[in-house]
């Protein structure tokens, strides 16, 4: 089935990126799970009925970026007849969405919009998965202080540069571990802000927490500065 755009690893073009709702199990079958601006709606009805067998096409929305990682997306046009039984289907002003199982959580209250410079785009307010590392602790008290602050203290303020980070865990030592998303990945002044930044602010409220460490592949970033 026709691509819309080979898969974006940052926000900005063509799939703009960027607390996960309820699970797969509860999503309520009237819930659109994303949103459509009208400016989007007429081009991908436009792409959809361009293709010979459009009416029986539907929007594939997933997501192929591992926890940890920017959302990276691909949008696809498929047969919704053809939908797997864990697809979610809905109907939006005539338009089929097709939306993995997997993925139903992380789109939830997600916009998809588009614009003459940027082409198609999709806001989500969500952040990925936290990455699941070998070694680190992340289920106890300290793991819920540390989430306590980067949610209240530490992505507000990073959130006026577009970017964010995902608390991975620590370990137990004294090192929190955490990746960086949004404007904060492959930025030359990540380093920087993850030492200077991010360590102060947790170590002030977390003094067992001497230490911050980074696990971002910067390579794959927008602006990278590892190679």
């Amino acid at each position: 089935m026709p691509q819309l755009g080979a898969p974006n690893p940052h926000d900005g073009i063509l799939f703009l990126v960027s607390p996960f709702a309820s699970t797969t199990s509860e999503i309520d079958k009237t819930d659109t799970i994303v949103s459509i601006t009208p400016e989007a709606h007429v081009k991908l009805l436009e792409l959809r009925d361009a293709e010979a067998e459009g009416a029986q096409l539907g929007l594939r929305l997933e997501i192929l970026s591992e926890p940890g990682e920017d959302f990276r997306y691909d949008l696809s046009f498929d047969f919704f007849t053809k939908a797997a039984f864990s697809d979610e289907v809905r109907t939006i002003d005539g338009l089929k969405i097709i939306v993995p199982g997997k993925d139903i959580d992380a789109f939830q209250g997600a916009t998809i919009d588009h614009s003459e410079t940027q082409g198609l785009l999709i806001r989500n307010p969500n952040k990925p998965k936290s990455p699941q590392v070998e070694g680190l602790v992340r289920d106890d008290a300290m793991s819920a202080e540390i989430e306590t602050i980067v949610t209240a203290e530490v992505n507000p303020m990073l959130a006026a540069h577009g970017g964010f980070v995902t608390f991975a865990g620590h370990d137990t030592e004294g090192t929190a571990y955490f990746t960086m998303g949004g404007g904060c990945h492959g930025c030359s002044m990540s380093r920087q802000t993850m030492l200077e930044g991010v360590q102060s602010m947790v170590s002030a409220k977390v003094p067992t927490i001497t230490k911050v460490r980074d696990l971002t592949d910067h390579s794959t970033g927008e602006n990278p500065f590892f190679k």
